[in-house]
C-alpha cells in the first residue's frame, strides 16, 4: 500500500491496520495523517528485501560519527562552557587543567565545583580524554 491508499482509510480502519501491523494500540493522540506515515513505513519495510537491523547498524554508524561533536582533548586547547548564564574557561595545559587560576588534575572536579553536583568533566564539557 501506498501512502495515498494509507490517507484514505478513515481513523478506525487506521487502527486497525495499526493493531495488526504494530501489534499494539497507537497512542491516543496520534494524528491520522501521522498514523497514515508510519503505516506506509513498516509496509514499506515489511515488503522490501533488505534487512532492517542491517540499515539500523549503519544509520547509527554513519550519524554516530557525525552526531559525535566530542574530539580528544589535548594540551594546549580551550575549553569553554556556559552554566547557569555564567561562562567557564578552562586551558588544558601538560600539568592538568587551568581553571579561574588553578591546576585542576580532572575535569570532573572542575565540573563539580562549578554545578555542585558530580557530573562526567569530559562529558560536561564536551570532549574525550
Amino acid at each position: 500500500m501506498s501512502l495515498v491508499d494509507f490517507q484514505r482509510l478513515s481513523r478506525e480502519e487506521l487502527i486497525e491496520r495499526w493493531i495488526e501491523t504494530i501489534g499494539s494500540a497507537p497512542p491516543p493522540k496520534l494524528r491520522s495523517s501521522m498514523m497514515a506515515k508510519i503505516l506506509t513505513s513498516e509496509h514499506q519495510w515489511q515488503t522490501s528485501d533488505r534487512p532492517r537491523a542491517a540499515l539500523v547498524r549503519k544509520l547509527r554508524r554513519l550519524t554516530g560519527s557525525a552526531a559525535d561533536s566530542t574530539s580528544p582533548a589535548r594540551s594546549g586547547q580551550r575549553l569553554i562552557r556556559e552554566w547557569n548564564g555564567v561562562e567557564h574557561t578552562v586551558d588544558i595545559t601538560e600539568a592538568g587543567y587551568l581553571w579561574r587560576g588553578q591546576t585542576w588534575r580532572s575535569l570532573s572536579a572542575i565540573a563539580k565545583e562549578i554545578t555542585g553536583t558530580k557530573w562526567s568533566g569530559p562529558r560536561f564539557f564536551g570532549v574525550q580524554t
